[in-house]
């Protein structure tokens, strides 16, 4: 029997040489938290790419490490990782069963992985939101970018806060990363 899983929200943002990404803590199954304290962002490649996940974490943990070897073997072009990433994803039978989506940026570049191997860069560019909570957040930081004097860092917390207000499966025990410009 499959469980319904209902994981998170994590949001991604870049502006003016920035990038910064957020997420929080609460781990769910089914209807129970199990933890408030997770930890599902991380840098990359040396601290010069972001990822954060939705989804199992088991195989989040699988997808970053893969992720990272692209990394590694295109010497840390994020364009060129996640086309190869999401090739190699599409083609394994027991990688496309893997039950997560993830969200990678730099300061130049910001891109959503699906579980189905699907590569999509936001429309405007700038913005990204996976999970239980995405669309409250992404909303929230499309108002608070338009109609505020926020840091990137600021907005994404503020949108946050506002998703785990609204969302059953997200808390506000928020952990934040940026990257700046070399």
């Amino acid at each position: 029997m499959k469980i319904n899983m209902q994981a998170t929200t994590i949001l991604g943002y870049k502006k003016d040489g920035v990038a910064v990404i957020g997420g929080d803590g609460q781990v769910t199954f089914g209807h129970t938290v199990l933890k408030g304290n997770a930890t599902k962002i991380r840098t990359l490649y040396n601290g010069k790419v972001l990822a954060g996940f939705a989804g199992s974490t088991a195989d989040a943990f699988i997808l970053f490490d893969m992720f990272e070897d692209n990394l590694q073997k295109r010497k840390g072009d994020l364009v060129k990782s996640v086309v190869d990433f999401a090739k190699a994803w599409r083609k394994d039978k027991y990688l496309r069963r893997l039950e997560a989506m993830m969200i990678v940026l730099n300061p130049d570049h910001i891109f959503i992985l699906s579980g189905n191997g699907d590569v999509v860069e936001p429309q405007d560019k700038e913005l990204a939101a996976i999970g239980s909570g995405g669309n409250y957040a992404i909303s929230a930081a499309r108002a608070l970018a338009k109609h505020s004097n926020l840091s990137p860092e600021e907005l994404v917390k503020e949108s946050l806060n506002i998703a785990a207000d609204l969302c059953i499966y997200t808390n506000h025990n928020i952990k934040i990363l940026k990257l700046e410009k070399e």
